[in-house]
């Protein structure tokens, strides 16, 4: 599942972090992708019935209640037992997808901000904590890095997303910031009209935010065990590739999204693979 839908950082996954944490990581990333998919789509009550079963359902194979019938999630609990502290991640992230049920846009930049506490944080947390430090005070740092680094991720995802959220209505630039370009959520929907230049001014505008999140997460590899680094410097080396990209693609995004050139992925995970391999030798 994960490699058909995440393929770039599956094999990041599978190049760059310690084999011992390869299953675990792995499930959770396919439990946040499941839990995703089944809360996405469809009318906000139908949403939240959805969540409100699967959650019934992951709790009951966390409990190890009867028998679990989809592998997904007896991977899942595989993990909770072998790492005891995933069973209150996941309850943290399942807590938090109401959030994104209710999600329709937001009014300011707050309601943004509390977005990314209430459900992106805890889903980036699902694999990051499994990287956490043991000591307590670089624990902390840790998480509050993870926070800068996933409000960074997330503008980034809402702005390749544009076109798609602005097709349903809501978008996850807030609506004031959409206002001080002469903006509005229906003007997004368009790919064509007078409205592109400030569109442009809106992604540069956007972009520069995530650019200074991402400048302050450059001391979170350095938090953890050396053989977990290299994934950490991925991640955020991936993330610059995809600003980048929207960056090229400015208002161009409302016609077709954002992604980075393979091309440019494979180099990089080439490099961060080369740089792994040789810390491991030099580690014994």
């Amino acid at each position: 599942m994960v490699r058909r839908f995440a393929r770039a950082e599956y094999i990041a996954v599978r190049l760059l972090l310690p084999a011992r944490l390869h299953p675990s990581v792995v499930a959770a990333v396919a439990f946040m992708h499941e839990t995703d998919n089944r809360i996405d789509t469809g009318e906000s009550d139908a949403r939240l019935a959805a969540l409100r079963s699967w959650d019934r359902k992951v709790t009951a194979a966390l409990e190890c209640r009867g028998g679990v019938e989809q592998p997904m999630l007896r991977a899942l609990a595989d993990t909770a037992r072998r790492h005891p502290f995933m069973a209150a991640r996941v309850r943290d992230f399942l807590d938090g997808a109401s959030v994104e049920v209710a999600w329709n846009g937001f009014e300011t930049e707050n309601d943004f901000q509390a977005y990314v506490d209430g459900y992106s944080l805890p889903a980036l947390m699902l694999t990051a904590s499994q990287l956490e430090p043991p000591s307590q005070a670089d624990a902390l740092k840790f998480q509050d890095g993870c926070r800068t680094l996933i409000e960074a991720m997330q503008r980034i995802d809402f702005l390749a997303d544009l076109a798609e959220d602005a097709a349903e209505g809501r978008v996850g630039v807030p609506r004031d910031a959409l206002a001080r370009f002469g903006l509005g959520t229906q003007d997004l929907a368009r790919s064509t009209g007078d409205h592109l230049p400030a569109v442009d001014r809106l992604v540069i505008a956007q972009a520069r935010l995530t650019g200074t999140a991402l400048d302050s997460c450059g001391d979170l590899p350095h938090l953890v065990e050396p053989g977990h680094q290299p994934f950490l410097d991925t991640l955020i080396a991936v993330q610059r590739l995809r600003l980048q990209d929207v960056e090229r693609k400015g208002s161009a995004l409302l016609a077709h999204g954002a992604r980075p050139k393979l091309s440019a992925t494979v180099r990089l995970l080439g490099r961060q693979y080369l740089t792994a391999r040789r810390r491991r030798r030099r580690l014994g």
